[in-house]
Order: structure tokens, then sequence, then C-alpha cells
């Protein structure tokens, strides 16, 4: 899988503000398909960081009601990736 396909977009909420704070790390959008190796190279090599720690979780998408017809949104895995001492990541928040 190509680098530039892994991450999709950096997630901000108020929890993963407060933990980018606090742990110096970030919240990541990523494919369905990336292992945690994957996903620390796309990391290196986008933002030109030493990751330490890679977490992952897949939320699961949430029914959602529109008129008359119930639809689902779009299951997706979430990346938690821990930095080393030193860097970080400006992504304007």
């Amino acid at each position: 899988m190509d680098a530039y396909h892994i991450i999709k977009r950096p997630l901000r909420t108020e929890k993963s503000v407060a933990d980018g704070e606090a742990t110096n790390s970030y919240h990541f959008e990523v494919d369905l398909k990336a292992n945690k190796i994957q996903i620390k190279h796309a990391i290196e090599i986008f933002f030109n960081v030493k990751v330490e720690d890679v977490r992952t979780l897949i939320k699961k998408g949430k029914q959602r009601r529109v008129r008359f017809k119930i639809g689902r949104t779009k299951n997706y895995k979430k990346a938690i990736v821990t930095l080393k001492e030193g860097n970080s990541i400006d992504l304007g928040y």
C-alpha cells in the first residue's frame, strides 16, 4: 500500500487536542487495511518526525435516519500516534 493512501485526515476533537498537549500524541483517520508498521512509516515520511508508538482501533459506524429511511455511517480506523520527545506536528490547531 502506498504511503500517500494510508493517512486520510487528522482528527480534531476535544479529546485529541487535549491528548496531544498532554502526551505528545496525535489522532488520525487511516485506511482500514493499513497496519501499524505502515502507519508509522507514513507518518515519519509525511511529517519528518520519529514515531515512538502507534495504537489503532476501528470505530463502528452509527445508524442514522433520513426521513423514512434508515442508513448507516461508515466504519473507519483511528490511529493514535505517539511521537518521541522533541518531535511535534503542526496541524494548525
